[in-house]
């Protein structure tokens, strides 16, 4: 799934290239390329599809040159997951009926791969055994606000259903910082990576069940699936596509979710924060990325340029973000940001100009 604007990523992450397209991570490979890079590992490249708006369909195949036309799926318009993952499935199904499918973001960061990767060949088996829907979940190791959680069933919490694969109780949407404590402490709850594992017979079981009509739409399309009359059944099915997720239209109303838990490194590298947890630190906390920094009396701050040769020198500041990147400068406070209602008044007062 690469279709998102990554707006809590501005003024970096912009509508014309969000963030799944950019090198945040300074390794010469875009968040969209290096969960390629990850599942081709595993996976044969011609069973990759990438799911995208129609305005980045042209930087998915600069980026991903070793996928055909056909598998960069186009959507016209942002409808949310669970639109996005009935269009794959059921072209996938027109490919193979058979098939077991894995779902990811295209710009979660795994810093330790080899587990990850083998997580993901054991959460395949599984629906490949049994008809049932599978989440990746993960330990947390703090309280945090920005990441949905996922309870195990009180019946199994002391029992594994099998080895780390759990039946779900609830999902949470990101909790207040007072709820997400007691999650953490509890040990029954673990974060919602967004990654999931099922069959094409499982999902459109549950489409069928739950969502009748979205699941009647594109299951029309079997028929011009990989034809070149694609595009254009796509382009009208989506125009009375709910704007919905996956999480709340299908796994949160299931009672054939299971969650398989494990620790392999994961962020979703949703915020500048997420990103300077994760980034590495001066003496006194401070993140550069992509700039030359002179810091004074300054620390735990982030601090960011689209311009390499640029200095930045900050001096008097605590826990802040400092993004420069074209036409935007960006101060806030880090822990307090608010990016996402910035980029909406923004976007109003200057009509897109800058988002």
């Amino acid at each position: 799934m690469a279709g998102g604007i990554g707006s809590r990523f501005w003024p970096f992450s912009r509508s014309s290239k969000p963030k799944q397209f950019m090198d945040f991570l300074n390794t010469g490979r875009s968040l969209l390329q290096i969960t390629f890079d990850r599942f081709s590992t595993i996976i044969p490249v011609e069973n990759i599809y990438v799911v995208t708006n129609f305005m980045y369909r042209d930087l998915v195949a600069e980026q991903l040159p070793e996928l055909s036309a056909h598998q960069i799926l186009s959507e016209p318009s942002r409808r949310n997951t669970a639109p996005c993952i009935a269009y794959a499935t059921y072209k996938i199904k027109k490919e193979n009926p058979e098939a077991n499918i894995v779902i990811t973001p295209a710009d979660h960061l795994i810093l330790r791969e080899s587990v990850f990767l083998k997580v993901v060949q054991q959460g395949l088996k599984f629906v490949e055994e049994k008809d049932a829907l599978l989440t990746l979940g993960v330990k947390p190791n703090r309280p945090e606000t920005g990441y949905g959680y996922i309870q195990v069933h009180e019946d199994d919490a002391n029992s594994i259903e099998e080895n780390g694969i759990y039946k779900v109780r609830t999902f949470t949407e990101k909790p207040n910082i007072d709820l997400a404590t007691v999650f953490v402490q509890s040990g029954e709850f673990f974060w919602n990576s967004g990654v999931f594992f099922w069959s094409v017979k499982s999902i459109e079981q549950e489409f069928d069940k739950f969502l009748p009509e979205l699941a009647s739409k594109f299951s029309d399309g079997m028929s011009v699936y990989a034809t070149d009359k694609e595009q254009e059944f796509i382009n009208k099915v989506y125009s009375s596509c709910p704007n919905i997720s996956i999480d709340y239209s299908v796994l949160e109303k299931s009672e054939n979710v299971f969650v398989l838990c494990s620790d392999f490194g994961w962020s979703d590298l949703g915020t500048w924060t997420a990103l300077y947890d994760v980034s590495p630190k001066d003496a006194k906390g401070n993140v550069s990325l992509k700039c030359k920094t002179q810091f004074y009396e300054s620390s735990n701050n982030i601090v960011a340029s689209s311009e390499p040769n640029k200095l930045v020198v900050l001096q008097g500041l605590d826990d802040y973000i400092v993004a420069d990147s074209e036409n935007v400068l960006l101060v806030c406070k880090r822990e307090e940001s608010r990016i996402r209602q910035f980029v909406t008044d923004i976007n109003v007062k200057y009509s897109g100009e800058y988002i």
